[in-house]
């Protein structure tokens, strides 16, 4: 196994290979090394961590996909791909909180069309769902604003950690002989009639039999160097305002609006790690960098927040973030597979990715292997993983007695706001995939992401990040 930041890539041949490393494509790889035990596979992406892109920046919702389109791939993948991610987030210690989902009418034409949504949702196979009047609805949800006209209740709507999720199918993937390349990205592809020669931005050439394309919001520029241009993918920008954890206590549930021909709208969720988020918006763009959150935005986030849970709006913001989601011409998932060229490419993976995840990779991996691809059979367990619980309804390590008198770094708090202890950084930096930047760091022990931002453990964080990197800050 090998995880590569620099220096040129392999000149041995690989078998598969895999380009992006999101949750998407780290799902991916963990699945085709499952299946595939004794091929060569390599894991590439540009950026230098797994799930720098949209998986890092999205709602952190694991769906039932009662509101997918009946019958389309997307409603398939999530409904597979949910109850996958359930089953392994319990065996891998992801956080995942069972809170429901609340589906909210606020005008007459929205109450009306509940009950289209919840024939919708049994033809999904999701027939929980039922439609609560107001006094029922202001029961449930005490601090909701004024005007309700009633709700779709949708038990089994979870909150996940999308940052734990992208690294444990990662990891695992890396432990069972994945080469993860990182700081790859992919410049040309040339396929000679065998294979593809994929050429990456200064690290060389890397040989391939067979290329998947799980690039997100690149997949369209992996498709064109392959000489296809049937894929454009649009970014949509998604800006989202969290709240501190004192306003962990105003909801209970996901709170949705009836969606529109933009997406699910503004929502207020709980996460995990005990805040509140409220957002996202839905902003078409032509830059796919454009990450930056937009004052007017997050005043029109605030003036939503206002109507649906109005005291949310007078808590502390804790951060501002925005993600891009990938919006295509087709109203569904964008999996298409190239036996003749040994290519598949997997685009249009929407918000629901993070849910569809090994829905999608073992969906990748049956038409791998009905292309042709010889490498694949029954899949295999792989050894487990146990991933570190960043969940606040969960123990964590400052909480555990024993574990502190077994090691004393557990019971050193650096980041107060986090309750993070000097433990949990140590082994992230000496992990399967360490961190390359603090903000890596972050995502994997919540250091510096509490309502200080690191105002006062950023040194402190920096020092023992720089000490765990050979002195490199």
């Amino acid at each position: 196994m090998t995880v590569s930041r620099t220096g040129p890539l392999p000149t041995t041949a690989y078998d598969l290979t895999v380009v992006g490393a999101g949750v998407v494509g780290c799902a991916l790889a963990r699945e085709l090394v499952r299946r595939a035990p004794g091929a060569r596979i390599a894991l590439l992406d540009a950026a230098d961590d797994v799930g720098e892109g949209t998986s890092k920046a999205n709602t952190a919702i694991l769906h039932t996909g009662f509101d997918a389109v009946p019958g389309s791939l997307e409603a398939r993948l999530v409904h597979e791909g949910s109850r996958q991610l359930a089953q392994y987030a319990a065996e891998s210690g992801i956080p995942v909180e069972p809170v429901g989902a609340l589906l909210v009418a606020w005008d007459a034409a929205q109450r009306a069309a509940l009950p289209g949504l919840a024939a919708k949702a049994e033809r999904n196979g999701h027939r929980a769902t039922r439609i609560i009047e107001p006094d029922e609805l202001v029961a449930t949800e005490p601090h909701l604003g004024p005007g309700a006209r009633g709700a779709l209740d949708v038990p089994g709507e979870s909150i996940i950690c999308p940052w734990t999720t992208t690294l444990a199918h990662a990891t695992q993937a890396v432990r069972a002989g994945v080469d993860l390349h990182l700081n790859s990205r992919v410049t040309a592809v040339t396929w000679d009639g065998c294979g593809h020669h994929v050429a990456t931005a200064g690290r060389g050439t890397l040989d391939t039999r067979w290329l998947v394309n799980a690039a997100g919001l690149h997949a369209d520029t992996v498709d064109r160097l392959l000489g296809h241009d049937t894929l454009t993918v649009t970014p949509r920008r998604g800006q989202l305002i969290v709240y501190d954890k004192f306003a962990r206590d105003l909801v209970r549930h996901i709170l949705l609006p009836v969606p529109t021909a933009l997406g699910k709208g503004v929502l207020v969720a709980p996460t995990v790690y005990g805040n509140v988020l409220l957002g996202p918006t839905a902003e078409d763009l032509d830059d796919k960098r454009a990450t930056h959150t937009t004052a007017d935005a997050l005043d029109r986030l605030r003036a939503a927040g206002r109507r649906i849970l109005p005291p949310l709006v007078d808590e502390e913001v804790t951060a501002v973030y925005a993600g891009l989601r990938t919006v295509t011409d087709q109203d569904d998932y964008r999996i298409d597979a190239r036996p003749d060229q040994h290519y598949v490419t997997v685009g249009g993976i929407r918000s629901t990715g993070l849910t569809a995840c090994m829905g999608i990779a073992a969906y990748v991996a049956d038409l791998l292997a009905d292309s042709g691809c010889t490498d694949l059979g029954r899949a295999r367990d792989l050894p487990p993983v146990t991933m570190p619980n960043l969940g606040e309804a969960f123990p964590r390590p400052y909480q555990d007695p024993e574990l502190i008198a077994r090691d004393p770094e557990f019971g050193t708090i650096v980041c107060h706001c986090e309750r993070v202890t000097r433990g949990e950084i140590r082994d992230a930096l000496a992990t399967t995939i360490p961190p390359a930047s603090l903000e890596g760091l972050r995502r994997r022990t919540r250091a510096r992401a509490g309502r200080c931002q690191g105002f006062s453990c950023g040194a402190a964080v920096r020092e023992l990040f720089g000490r765990g990197n050979g002195g490199r800050a």
